[in-house]
C-alpha cells in the first residue's frame, strides 16, 4: 500500500509539473480536462493515464403553449412541463494506454434503459493520418452536438436539430429530427495534412436509447439497415477546441469549417430512408465565439409503406457569444427550421438570449437563457396554428452546472 500511494503522489506531481506543456483534452465529449487539474493519473512517459469525471446539472424550466392543441375542458395549461430537471448526471473516466489507444466510460444516472450508458469506446490511431474509433459515441454531424456537454453557449440545444418535423401522415412511429447524436458504431478518422481532417462510419442509427443490434438488410436496397455517415473539416489554425465557451481559452484564435452528410437507411422502424446534409462553421478569436450551422434532410418512405410522397426540410442557426469579463459570457442565437417541409409555406424563427456566469475555481457554470418561438410566412391559420404544436412559444431555462 505504501508503494501505491508514493507512485500515485509522484504521477501527480509530475502532471502538475508539466501542466503548462499540455493541451486541453476534451476528448471525454462531456467536460474539458485541462493539464493543471490535480486529480488525474498519468505515467511518466506520458503514456498512460487515467481521468476520472463528473458533470452534474439541475435546471429550472418555464414552458408556456400556445392554446393550439390544447383543450380546455380536460384543463390542459398553458403552462406545462415546467418546474426542476436534472438533465445530466454524468459519472465517467477517460485516458490513454500504449500511447496510441485512447478510452471513455460514462453513465448518466438522470436517464434510464439503453440511454444509461451514456458513452464507451475505445480510439485507436497509430498515426496522426488514421485511426478507428469503436462503441458509442457521438455521430459525425453536427457543431452544436460535437460540442463539449459541459460548454454549449447555452443549457438547450437549437430547436431546430430537436424538434421532430411534421408530415402529413398518421405514423407514430416516424418522427424524424435533424439531429443524429449519440449512437453504436465504428469509425475511420484522422488528419490529412495540417490543415483538413475527415470522419466516416457506420452507426445503428437507433440513437442513444438502444444498445443492442437490431437492423436488418435494405428489403428496397439491399444493404445493410444502418447510418452511413461522413464529415470532413478544415481547420487553417489548428485543431478547434470543441468548446462555445470556457473561461480558460481566452487568448486563443482558431477557426473550423466543415460539411457532413449520412445518410440513415430503413429508419424510423424501417418506415423511411432518411438522407442529412450539413454546413457548419467556428470562430474562436480571444473573448469571442461565433458558430453558424445549415442543414438539410430528405425523408423517403420503403416501399412496404406504398407512401410515394417524399419530404424536404431544413433549418439552422447562427449564434454567438463574449465574455464582458474573464468570468461571465452573454450570448445570442437566432434559430430557424422549416418544419412542415418544403411542400407548405411557413417557417419557425427562434431568437434566443442568454449568459453565463464560471465561478472561478470552483468548476461551477450558472447559466440562463430565454427563447421565443415566431412563425412566419403560412398559406393558412391551420397550418400557422400546427407548426409550433409540441413547442413552447415562451421558454426560460436556469441552469446550475457543476463539473470535475
Amino acid at each position: 500500500m505504501k508503494a501505491l500511494f508514493i507512485a500515485t503522489v509522484v504521477a501527480l506531481t509530475s502532471t502538475a509539473a508539466t501542466a503548462q506543456s499540455q493541451d486541453f483534452d476534451s476528448d471525454n465529449g462531456v467536460v474539458t480536462i485541462g493539464a493543471d487539474r490535480m486529480f488525474q493519473i498519468e505515467s511518466k512517459d506520458g503514456n498512460f493515464s487515467f481521468k476520472p469525471y463528473l458533470m452534474l446539472q439541475t435546471t429550472g424550466n418555464y414552458n408556456y403553449y400556445d392554446d393550439e392543441g390544447l383543450d380546455k375542458a380536460y384543463n390542459q395549461d398553458n403552462v406545462a412541463n415546467s418546474g426542476f430537471s436534472i438533465p445530466y448526471a454524468v459519472l465517467g473516466f477517460t485516458g490513454k494506454a500504449y500511447s496510441m489507444v485512447t478510452y471513455n466510460l460514462s453513465v448518466n444516472a438522470s436517464k434510464s434503459g439503453g440511454e444509461l450508458l451514456q458513452q464507451a469506446w475505445f480510439d485507436v490511431r497509430p498515426t496522426r493520418g488514421f485511426g478507428v474509433k469503436v462503441g458509442k459515441f457521438k455521430t459525425p454531424f453536427s457543431h452544436a452536438y460535437l460540442t463539449t456537454l459541459g460548454e454549449t453557449l447555452m443549457p438547450n440545444l437549437p430547436s431546430s436539430l430537436t424538434a421532430t418535423t411534421i408530415m402529413p401522415y398518421s405514423l407514430n412511429a416516424v418522427t424524424p429530427k435533424i439531429g443524429t447524436g449519440f449512437d453504436l458504431g465504428a469509425m475511420v478518422h484522422g488528419n490529412i495534412g495540417k490543415w483538413w481532417g475527415y470522419e466516416a462510419g457506420l452507426f445503428n442509427g437507433t440513437g442513444a436509447s438502444i444498445n443492442t443490434s437490431a437492423k436488418t438488410l435494405s428489403d428496397d436496397w439491399h444493404i445493410p439497415s444502418l447510418l452511413y455517415a461522413t464529415r470532413f473539416t478544415w481547420t487553417p489554425m489548428g485543431a478547434m477546441p470543441a468548446t462555445q465557451g470556457n473561461p480558460k481559452m481566452l487568448n486563443l484564435n482558431k477557426l473550423m469549417v466543415a460539411a457532413s452528410a449520412n445518410i440513415n437507411v430503413e429508419s424510423e422502424s424501417e418506415s423511411t430512408n432518411d438522407t442529412r446534409l450539413g454546413l457548419e462553421g467556428a470562430w474562436l478569436y480571444n473573448r469571442l465565439y461565433l458558430g453558424a450551422e445549415l442543414y438539410y434532410m430528405h425523408v423517403g418512405f420503403t416501399k412496404r409503406q406504398k407512401i410515394h410522397d417524399s419530404f424536404n426540410y431544413w433549418g439552422g442557426y447562427i449564434q454567438g457569444g463574449y465574455f464582458v469579463s474573464p468570468q461571465t459570457q452573454l450570448a445570442l442565437r437566432y434559430d430557424f427550421l422549416d418544419r412542415n417541409g418544403t411542400s407548405k409555406d411557413g417557417m419557425l424563427n427562434m431568437p434566443a438570449v442568454g449568459v453565463n456566469y464560471f465561478i472561478k475555481g470552483t468548476g461551477l457554470k450558472v447559466s440562463a437563457m430565454y427563447q421565443y418561438i415566431g412563425r412566419t410566412g403560412h398559406a393558412t391559420q391551420l397550418d400557422r396554428d400546427n407548426d409550433d404544436l409540441g413547442i413552447a412559444k415562451h421558454s426560460a431555462c436556469v441552469m446550475l452546472q457543476y463539473t470535475f
